[in-house]
């Protein structure tokens, strides 16, 4: 049930039916009514009040709106001591003012169907009050002070809680009609009130002690009064007319009429009683079973929740269990196939004795391709458990984020429902796996892919421009922190210098990106021509090509390789150099021998000089090599780039910036990710980037953004 109702505001009808209503009113040659009834008033305007007041309206017409109380707060009941005529029925009134017998000029006062449980004691001052209407409401008794009502002709009490009527009413003599219900009246009893209004009187008079009179003996000087009042103003018409009608009415209602019309009502209102009741119970038990079935889906939904948990962790002991079992099956074939070969090789040794020549090259051909097979297979398998890895960690995700939203849209669903639909989201994905996994054994797109990412990693050159790119990065993060220190300490020493430099370092990032993109246009084309060639249907050929790129390199030299010192390789690496691993692996090179080379001897052993040494300050790889040694030297100027590498950068000037990383200029909490071309700062976070479109240090257009993937 509703435990507050808002204000209902009137609907334009009815502001604009109060507008006219005033405005006629106060119109010149006006009558002296003022109807504002049908208004959704839920209580009486100002303006009504001022009207009555200065105009001195004799009849006020309120009926049928939602009045709870006759006068607001503002107003003063005293604004209506001219009014004649009272018309209130059809409202919501509780009470009426204390004062109301203030309206001493108050002859017709109608209150029917309101919702009054008393009437005030000083409605007995209204001595001119000849009509008197409360049928409709709640009242239980009537105050003792209507005997003060001397002119009183009419009294409708029908259809109220009323019992008993007080001995005042005898004091009334010019009472004439008077509406009750006699089926539930006590005092007087039923017969007497079933007699009529004379009866009443005379058992009233009887039980007061006094002489009962008929009214017509006291109605004239009433009527004398009355009338001499309003042959001025004209209102004793409206006033009688009001009066016949009503006595119409009360003549065509019978008593038996209005006796079934109580019984309807009190059944009618018994019914509703009931119907609110049981309106109220169910409120109640849905709203309790409500919550229980929330509270049922919010226990449910976190049980889902750790049960998904606790799979995907059983999943996840499952795979690396899968992975520990792989690696030792791959170690057991490979010492099988080890074994294999020594023992065909020690079957080869007691066969040279007893078998012709050509016997033994048949078996040797026979043990090679044994041997393919095997490697094919070996092939084969690492190939579909990299990419059933990589498919199946995809496949788990996209299948917890569809189940994690099916939670939130069937959380009002059964448990048994969500069971069920989980167990088929379960061997959907089952299904899936096992088709994925059977699809990837049987398609050569999917060998064509491993190909072109192992093609991407072994390819020497793109790993040299992504790690000249990487070097660049560092470089433009550390001109970002020398700008940034020196604009908090405020200083403008050494900003065209940097400012040089970082413009140099921003061309020579866009030069690499683009060369970058042009090497992996040409892998892609080989890719594409040894897709021609592979028309021809040849089998596993994608196998074969990825076994050749991986044994691109001779095994005597990687033995050779690996032999090199650890620190050295390093070196090499981070300084995008490994093209010269072979050279020193096969000159046998150490630091201790390089720190005693000169730039001719490097030639020598196959160094050159004239590449990468101009790049930049980072990519002098002699003088690094010897910083273990000897103090690093400013490098000089050399001969212009080859192989279309650019023109050489300025170094960075060093900055004591310790273990301090680069932080975002906007919000200064997350690390700097972003390059921004052309200008080259390295000053924002991958968040802040998104709504930026200037540069916030150097007020730049952003024409590129590159984001920096720290390592580590």
């Amino acid at each position: 049930m509703l435990l507050f109702f808002r204000k209902r505001k009137p609907s334009d009808e009815a502001r604009k039916r109060l507008e006219y209503q005033m405005c006629l009113a106060k119109e010149a040659g006006a009558d002296d009514i003022l109807d504002i009834s049908k208004c959704e008033l839920s209580e009486i305007p100002y303006g009504a009040f001022a009207t009555c007041k200065v105009l001195q309206k004799k009849v006020l017409i309120v009926h049928t709106n939602n009045l709870t109380s006759l006068v607001p707060k503002s107003c003063s009941l005293l604004n209506l001591i001219t009014v004649k005529v009272l018309d209130l029925h059809g409202n919501q009134l509780t009470s009426l003012p204390d004062d109301i017998g203030q309206l001493t000029y108050l002859q017709v006062l109608n209150l029917e169907r309101n919702l009054l449980k008393s009437l005030p004691r000083s409605i007995g001052d209204l001595a001119q009050l000849q009509t008197l209407n409360v049928k409709g409401n709640k009242l239980k008794e009537l105050p003792a002070t209507v005997g003060g009502l001397r002119s009183l002709r009419t009294l409708d009490v029908s259809e109220n809680l009323l019992r008993e009527l007080p001995r005042a009413l005898a004091h009334i003599r010019t009472l004439e009609t008077l509406t009750l219900d006699a089926s539930s009246m006590l005092y007087p009893p039923y017969d007497v009130c079933s007699a009529g209004t004379e009866s009443v009187q005379q058992f009233l008079c009887k039980e007061s002690g006094i002489e009962y009179c008929p009214p017509s003996q006291y109605l004239l000087p009433v009527l004398e009064s009355d009338g001499g009042e309003t042959s001025v103003d004209g209102v004793d018409s409206s006033v009688h007319k009001y009066m016949e009608e009503e006595n119409k009415w009360q003549v065509r209602i019978s008593a038996a009429h209005r006796e079934e019309k109580m019984l309807e009502k009190l059944e009618f209102e018994r019914r509703l009683d009931e119907g609110q009741r049981e309106h109220a119970q169910l409120l109640q038990q849905s709203s309790s079973q409500k919550d229980e079935i929330l509270q049922t889906v919010k226990k449910e939904q976190v049980r889902l929740e750790k049960g998904l948990t606790k799979h995907q962790r059983i999943l996840e002991g499952e795979r690396l269990k899968l992975l520990e079992q792989l690696k030792q099956t791959e170690q057991g074939i490979a010492s099988r196939i080890q074994k294999l070969l020594e023992e065909n090789q020690r079957a080869v040794a007691e066969c040279t004795c007893f078998f012709p020549r050509i016997r033994m090259e048949q078996l040797m051909a026979i043990t090679q391709e044994e041997t393919e097979q095997l490697r094919r297979r070996e092939v084969a398998s690492a190939m579909q458990q990299m990419l059933a890895e990589s498919y199946k960690n995809r496949l788990i995700h996209m299948t917890y984020e569809s189940r994690r939203e099916d939670l939130f849209k069937q959380a009002c669903s059964s448990l048994a429902e969500m069971d069920q639909k989980f167990q088929q989201i379960l061997a959907w994905q089952q299904l899936d796996q096992n088709k994925a996994t059977t699809q990837i054994l049987q398609e050569s797109e999917m060998q064509k892919a491993a190909f072109e990412a192992l093609q991407v990693k072994k390819d020497l050159l793109h790993r040299q421009i992504r790690n000249q790119i990487k070097l660049i990065e560092t470089e433009l993060m550390q001109l970002t922190q020398l700008e940034v220190k020196r604009q908090e300490l405020d200083t403008e020493t050494l900003q065209e210098v940097i400012a040089e430099q970082r413009r140099a370092l921003s061309c020579l990032l866009q030069q690499l990106l683009k060369e970058k993109r042009q090497r992996e246009e040409e892998l892609q084309q080989i890719l594409l021509e040894m897709e021609a060639k592979s028309e021809t249907k040849q089998e596993n050929y994608w196998l074969i090509q990825y076994q050749r790129l991986l044994n691109q390199k001779p095994l005597s030299l990687k033995l050779q390789e690996e032999g090199l010192e650890r620190q050295l390789v390093n070196l090499l690496i981070e300084l995008s150099a490994e093209q010269y691993m072979p050279v020193f692996a096969h000159h046998r090179l150490s630091l201790d021998m390089l720190s005693t080379m000169t730039p001719s001897d490097l030639e020598k052993v196959g160094w050159r000089t004239g590449g990468w040494c101009q790049h930049s300050r980072l990519l002098l790889l002699p003088a690094e090599l010897l910083k273990s040694t000897e103090a690093p030297a400013a490098p000089e100027p050399s001969a212009p780039a080859e192989e279309g590498l650019p023109a050489p950068a300025p170094s960075v000037p060093q900055l004591e910036l310790g273990e301090r990383k680069s932080e975002c200029v906007v919000c200064m909490e997350q690390e700097a990710q972003m390059i921004f071309l052309n200008c080259g700062h390295v000053c924002c976070c991958q968040t802040c980037c998104e709504a930026l479109h200037i540069c916030p240090l150097c007020r730049k257009d952003i024409v590129q953004r590159i984001r920096i993937f720290h390592s580590g």
